[in-house]
């Protein structure tokens, strides 16, 4: 009896592993394409770090002509959630990271190296557990989980590493006659790596990012196929990987540490080893220390928040991309027209430690973006923010035309107005541009320097008596006000006012304020000139008439 013999015990219908290695043969790219992947367990939301790696994956993939595919790793069939595979699918959708191949949806994957789900290769794994097994370098353990818990519990007494090595490996140095006498007799089992390494012995590796780092070689006798007949991920990434042809894994620094198993299996089953990137976690400033974004504390952790925020997707992307190299922000402001797929991404100027999540330079980011669409774009994608989110932004919608309007002041000029940083604030920016709203609510006016009645009353009156025409142009439009204020006693221009302040009460800036803020209620707000223009004469007269009223 030999090696043989047990691995077609254990596997009698598993195929030789040739036929998978003519099955997925090298993929036909360039020299230099990269294929990297992203791949997460179905079990929750998808986190802003995921979503970090797959943008930073497909772009590799992307400027490489390489590939990028969706695998799902759903072996922890424990921790699944319901339609958790069509969530991830949405959240890359939702931000424009399309993979060329993998899941497509709850069910269904695209391409030619799947299956994409992990837990429909179970006789793929099998394949290669068999040819572990036939070479000496995997076996069947045969602990119950209560001798597993009585060793660890021996370890922890003697206060050594916790694990299944060395002389705490029981199965290790069973006889193949053993092995399939015990198989015979019934008794349950799992599958483990028979580790070649010692501990006492450094490996050195190179990773993309985090450059030459050294760590002891693996001892541990992991398992490999559980008692469910499913790997455990650590095999099964290997073999995917390998059948994949991925050549850079992309992912969180929190496996690093596993880096010496995953090359070892590599090894092992006679496999290259791709290359690692470990990416530092996104980390968040919690009164002064630094820690990583949860899922638990923090809500900008889910992906979901930016839709549910309608901070726009091109925002979040242009944020990361800041993030992941710092030579992105002087790419932008060179290139301030172009798009983010014209910026070559570089691994190597990636951080080596954690970068902290700014939500504020995030949201200011969120307003140039904004600032550089359409009055269309605005008005469609606010739409449909305000349809999931927001039944009354929705309804002032309605009046495509109108609103069109509103949201082309000052839009599409060599410096747009940049006041809207999310959907979320759409309202909030424009209320003021709605008679219903602006006409029914108390409002307060901040009118600032210029304050008596009499003088703000006289000012309302004079201008829409005899200054106010809707047909001037706007340089007519401000000689006019220019114009009112040197009747009403003001200083004509600011400058003529700063050279003589004991001359006049205020100046032209500041009877402009008044009609500012009786016509909105602020004292900041995109161009009047085109404020008034959208608004009519009709409005105007009814929000002056009501600003006297208040005053």
């Amino acid at each position: 009896m030999d090696y043989k013999d047990l691995a077609e015990l254990i596997f009698p219908n598993a195929k030789d592993i040739s036929y998978y290695e003519e099955k997925y043969p090298e993929r036909d790219l360039k020299e230099g394409a990269i294929v990297t992947r992203f791949a997460p367990s179905p079990t929750g939301f998808v986190h802003i770090g995921g979503l970090y790696q797959s943008l930073i994956a497909r772009k590799l993939a992307t400027q490489t002509d390489g590939v990028f595919f969706l695998r799902v790793e759903d072996t922890d069939q424990k921790r699944e959630v319901e339609n958790g595979i069509s969530g991830i699918v949405q959240a890359l959708n939702d931000f424009g990271i399309i993979p060329d191949e993998g899941m497509i949806s709850e069910t269904e994957g695209k391409g030619n190296y799947g299956p994409y789900r992990q837990s429909q290769r179970k006789e793929i794994y099998q394949s290669y557990a068999k040819y572990l097994i036939s070479q000496g370098k995997a076996y069947p353990c045969f602990c119950t989980p209560e001798e597993g818990e009585e060793i660890r519990a021996k370890q922890e007494a003697a206060k050594i590493r916790p694990g299944y090595y060395g002389v705490w490996a029981k199965c290790r140095n069973i006889t193949v006659e053993e092995a399939i006498e015990k198989i015979k007799n019934g008794e349950s089992y799992i599958i483990r790596f028979k580790s070649p390494g010692r501990e006492d012995r450094k490996i050195k590796h190179h990773d993309v990012i985090k450059g030459n780092v050294d760590f002891p070689e693996n001892d541990q006798d992991i398992v490999i196929i559980k008692a469910d007949g499913l790997p455990t991920y650590h095999f099964a990434h290997a073999i995917d990987d390998h059948l994949m042809r991925t050549t850079h894994v992309i992912r969180g620094d929190e496996w690093l540490s596993s880096i010496p198993l995953h090359l070892q299996l590599f090894h092992e089953l006679g496999f290259k080893a791709p290359k690692y990137a470990h990416i530092a976690p996104i980390m968040k400033n919690d009164n002064g220390n630094k820690r990583k974004l949860s899922k638990r504390k923090d809500s900008e952790a889910a992906v979901s928040y930016y839709d549910e925020e309608g901070i726009p997707e091109e925002a979040v992307k242009e944020y990361l991309l800041n993030i992941a190299n710092s030579n992105f922000e002087n790419w932008r402001r060179a290139n301030k027209e172009k798009s983010i797929d014209e910026f070559e991404l570089q691994l190597n100027k990636m951080s080596v430690s954690g970068a902290l999540f700014d939500m504020v330079k995030l949201l200011d980011v969120g307003k140039t973006v904004i600032s550089m669409f359409t009055a269309q774009e605005v008005y469609d994608r606010a739409l449909v923010w305000a349809k999931k989110y927001d039944k009354e932004l929705e309804e002032m919608l309605q009046d495509k035309e109108y609103a069109l309007k509103v949201f082309g002041i000052e839009r599409g000029n060599k410096k747009p107005r940049k006041d809207i940083s999310k959907w979320a604030e759409v309202k909030e920016n424009i209320e003021y541009m709605y008679d219903d709203k602006f006409l029914s609510k108390e409002q307060e006016y901040p009118y600032q320097v210029i304050n008596e009645k009499e003088d703000i009353d006289k000012i309302l009156t004079l201008y829409l008596e005899k200054y106010y025409d809707e047909n001037d142009d706007k340089q007519t439009w401000f000689d006019k006000i220019k114009e009112l204020a040197g009747e009403m006693g003001y200083a004509k221009e600011v400058k003529e006012f700063k050279a003589n302040p004991e001359m006049y009460k205020a100046h032209v800036g500041d009877v402009s304020t008044v009609l500012r803020v009786a016509l909105t209620g602020r004292t900041n707000t995109p161009d009047m000139y085109e404020i008034m223009q959208v608004l009519g004469k009709d409005s105007i007269e009814k929000r002056f008439e009501k600003a006297k009223n208040n005053n």
